[in-house]
């Protein structure tokens, strides 16, 4: 059987992942090629760990027999058409995220980052110079969009918090908001926005309903930035009429150097880091092997997507 990793392992878990193949897989990694025999191999594979170009998956595969995507994200996939399993890491990044989220609003209501800049200042200004400002996230009413794997924990870890916590999806009967209408009846009376929606919902969070938050509410988002309407959210954040926000994520990443998120005292950059922990490669590893023994054996594999819903 032909592997082509297209996932650029580290060093320790590209060694984990090849002591545990199976002896009939011959495993090719798109590191030891030229970026011209990238796609040869592509066409080639049996079986493919790691997220291609879609431009390189639209001719046809006729070798391949199962695709591991190594993200949780697969929505720039939703024009590919195969007929073979495609799984991905399912859950793997949300607690993560969702600390992430939990982390960076904790952050701005506590005024940590200011600290930290006096702190590397070796500047000493009084505590009555900020405790007067600091709030709590305690008690805080939120609003989460997405009720995948991301937004049911950032709710999880709300509610140690004591939080009243709200779930907008469509379809979701669990969520208590569904539509765009509801959401914006709810906004007024929010103090906290979590974004946890796919690429898929473009555009979704729009200018009307960063008019409709709360005065001196928080955004927080770490689903995808094309989700956003970014320059509506940065008039908010410039005017205070939004007190800060959390971004994992952003309309262009890198972020310009000429944007104006980079200024914003009130808001928290954490450059698409929130799903990292330990180990990350040899999850992904661990993911395709675990795979590639229930196919083995017959069994569906974890984590199955459909490309065409792009979530």
């Amino acid at each position: 059987m032909k592997l082509f990793v297209f996932s650029p392992l580290s060093a320790s878990a590209r060694t984990h992942l090849e002591q545990r193949l199976p002896a009939d897989v011959e495993a090719t990694f798109a590191a030891d090629l030229g970026r011209e025999a990238t796609p040869a191999a592509v066409q080639a594979a049996e079986v493919l760990l790691g997220n291609p170009p879609p431009a390189m998956l639209t001719a046809p595969l006729p070798n391949l027999r199962f695709w591991q995507i190594d993200s949780s994200g697969f929505e720039r996939y939703r024009e590919v058409q195969l007929s073979v399993p495609v799984a991905n890491m399912g859950d793997f990044f949300a607690w993560p995220c969702a600390e992430t989220m939990v982390a960076g609003l904790l952050a701005l209501y506590r005024h940590i980052p200011e600290l930290a800049v006096l702190q590397a200042q070796k500047k000493w200004v009084g505590g009555a110079f900020v405790r007067n400002r600091a709030q709590l996230l305690r008690g805080r009413r939120v609003v989460i969009l997405g009720s995948g794997a991301i937004g049911l924990a950032v709710r999880q870890q709300l509610t140690g918090f004591d939080c009243a916590v709200q779930l907008l999806a469509r379809t979701d009967p669990q969520a208590q908001l569904h539509s765009k209408e509801e959401l914006l009846q709810a906004l007024p009376e929010t103090d906290i926005l979590v974004n946890c929606l796919p690429g898929s919902a473009e555009g979704f969070f729009s200018a009307d309903l960063v008019a409709a938050m709360r005065p001196g509410s928080m955004y927080a988002s770490v689903g995808r930035g094309n989700t956003t309407d970014e320059p509506a959210l940065i008039a908010a954040l410039q005017s205070g009429r939004l007190s800060g926000a959390v971004l994992d994520v952003t309309a262009t990443e890198p972020l310009p150097p000429d944007n104006p998120l980079w200024s914003l005292p009130n808001v928290l950059l954490t450059q698409h880091t929130g799903g990292g922990q330990p180990a990350e490669d040899e999850a992904k590893a661990d993911m395709l092997l675990r795979n590639l023994e229930l196919l083995r054996n017959g069994q569906p594999p974890e984590n199955l997507v459909e490309l065409s819903r792009g979530y």
